[in-house]
């Protein structure tokens, strides 16, 4: 017994020792933002200060400034900054009255902005000095500049003020810094790997999507590789959901403001909808199908025998994103969700919950992204009242309802105030991009009040109409978004089943191309994905080209392959198989594909 409390004791402390080492990191990180903006000033004393916090994998400082920071500035404001830091200037803690730090703050219209708001909370007013520069902060800071050892400023992005879009425009510079060099070459080393796996990159240059300017932002265009993807993966999920249950619908793109003003989008919603104003009736695109699928629920009665009911649709949806927020496939304005809802009884609601959860880990390990984490989301009715539909005794129901249910699974998740959708409590997959920024891929929602505003009923077994639950789930979230994380997480290089081009054949000389044609339509017979590359190029080059595509497989055909009736097999990480028979091949390919290695 004693050398197990020993033990916890060992473990607790060094999980306070890593949390006191995160949190000299995060003041190393804030003290050097302090001085990139010391340096912007004394380079650009025109420009106006925002805010400079510590984030994940660093820092940054937000700036208004009239033309926009180039990659020659970056450099010259670092070094700069090396400049300050051999000045080892200390950091010093200075408390003000409001008078005299709106007098200090008389040119810094943002800082005035948040010193009135510390002034209305009644919150001290602090801040911190060094050298010259003096910084509305509540700290921490190190003690001196003379600590910072390892920094590097990364890039340049717009950002609106606070993150309002109704606000003005800044310009954002990131940065890092660590505790050693060691650690920052290590750092800048995996972001530089990073940057080679960005689906944003990596996708354009595959050829899986572009975007136009014409066509506007937020509207990937899909190539017919890239769409392969997605229909192979929108035919896996369909009908691995019709096997366990679930029902296809189809509904429209688009609906009356009355549709959305029953389900509460129009109230909690609407600035994130696009709204038609050209059209007799006032409509709007669908951010999610979920009212749609409930009038056909409601198109008759049902009895308690029926249910569950399981919906799924693959879905086209339309979200009015900030221009700031979208990134590549990640966010976008126009996506497509394997939708679904499962209308059932409350002694119904755990195993379908059940069902639901295991269907997502199924698909997502399947897939292969399996580094995935649960995060249980509640509404805030304290601070953000008016984000949800106000009914706190449903709240605190469906609240609990939904800890018991993944207690029971035992999930390990983290709890988050403020993230559950307007109608009710969700459980939240979580991945990270190759970047370590966290997006919410798959979510599973209980739903407490759209069954009463949209009057849903079924009839129970003494006769009474009753409103049922509602499980709002998708199984692999939005397509586009996954098909980013899979470009980053196989680094472009797709197993075989989700490839958009399997098999490449090269004929050596025109007189095997008659041969590779019949090797062609065999293969596309069995369902392959395969072409024929019979350009007048060397083969050399023609196996480079089929590489850099990532072709999973590349067949060589010369003399022999003809005479034995073969392909000379070589993948696209330059390991030669050498000659199979073409059926046997075939064979083999079709396992692989099967078994979704």
């Amino acid at each position: 017994m004693a050398y197990t409390i020993f033990s916890l004791l060992l473990y607790i402390l060094s999980l306070l020792y890593r949390k006191e080492m995160a949190k000299d990191l995060e003041t190393l990180r804030h003290s050097t933002s302090h001085v990139l903006a010391e340096a912007v000033k004394e380079l650009f004393p025109e420009v106006k200060l925002g805010i400079g916090p510590s984030i994940e994998d660093g820092f940054y400082y937000d700036f208004e400034k009239d033309t926009p920071f180039t990659p020659e500035d970056l450099k010259k404001i670092q070094e700069k900054m090396r400049e300050i830091i051999k000045k080892k200037e200390n950091f010093e803690k200075i408390e003000m009255d409001y008078d005299e730090a709106k007098k200090q703050l008389k040119n810094e219209p943002y800082k005035l902005e948040l010193l009135k708001e510390l002034k209305d909370k009644g919150e001290k007013i602090s801040f911190y000095k060094s050298g010259n520069f003096m910084d509305l902060c509540a700290g921490p800071h190190i003690e001196s500049t003379a600590k910072i050892k390892a920094y590097k400023l990364l890039k340049v992005s717009a950002a609106y003020w606070r993150g309002d879009s109704k606000n003005k425009q800044l310009q954002r510079i990131y940065g890092t810094a660590f505790e050693s060099k060691e650690e920052l070459k290590e750092y800048l080393r995996l972001r530089e790997e990073a940057e080679k796996r960005d689906h944003n990159k990596l996708g354009r240059k595959q050829g899986l999507f572009i975007t136009s300017e014409l066509v506007g932002q937020g509207l990937p265009l899909f190539t017919p590789k890239g769409t392969k993807i997605m229909q192979i993966l929108q035919r896996f999920i369909e009908d691995e959901e019709e096997k366990r249950g679930y029902r296809l619908t189809m509904t429209p793109y688009m609906a009356k403001s009355d549709l959305y003003k029953v389900s509460g989008h129009w109230d909690h919603y609407k600035d994130g909808m696009f709204i038609l104003n050209n059209t007799e009736e006032e409509m709007a695109l669908r951010p999610m199908t979920c009212p749609f699928q409930f009038q056909i629920y409601n198109a008759k009665k049902h009895s308690y025998r029926e249910l569950p009911i399981r919906y799924n649709e693959t879905s086209k949806l339309f979200r009015n994103e900030e221009s700031g927020e979208m990134h590549g496939l990640i966010r976008v304005r126009q996506f497509t969700l394997s939708e679904g809802h499962i209308i059932c009884r409350m002694d119904q609601l755990e195993e379908e919950f059940e069902g639901v959860v295991n269907l997502a880990k199924y698909v997502l390990d399947t897939i292969g992204l399996n580094d995935y984490t649960f995060r249980f989301s509640k509404g805030n009715l304290k601070d953000k009242k008016d984000k949800y539909i106000d009914n706190p005794r449903a709240w605190k129901e469906s609240e609990a309802k939904l800890k018991k249910i993944i207690d029971k699974l035992k999930l390990d998740y983290v709890e988050a105030e403020g993230e559950a959708a307007f109608y009710g409590p969700k459980l939240d997959i979580q991945m990270k991009n190759v970047f370590g920024k966290e997006d919410t891929i798959i979510t599973i929602q209980i739903d407490f009040a759209l069954p009463e505003r949209f009057d849903m009923t079924y009839i129970d077994e003494d006769n009474n109409e009753i409103h049922p639950l509602i499980i709002h789930r998708t199984s692999i979230g939005a397509y586009e978004r996954t098909l980013a994380l899979l470009i980053e997480h196989y680094a472009g290089k797709f197993p075989l089943w989700l490839s958009p081009v399997q098999v490449r054949i090269l004929p050596i000389a025109d007189r095997h191309v008659e041969f590779c044609k019949k090797v062609l339509e065999k293969m596309k017979e069995s369902g392959l994905r395969v072409e024929l590359d019979d350009k007048t190029e060397t083969t050399n080059k023609k196996v480079r080209n089929a590489q850099v595509q990532q072709v999973n497989y590349i067949l060589v055909v010369g003399d022999n392959e003809v005479k034995n009736k073969t392909v000379n097999v070589r993948t696209r990480d330059n390991k030669v198989h050498g000659e199979k028979k073409v059926d046997a091949f075939i064979k083999e390919l079709l396992t692989e594909v099967e078994t979704k290695k």
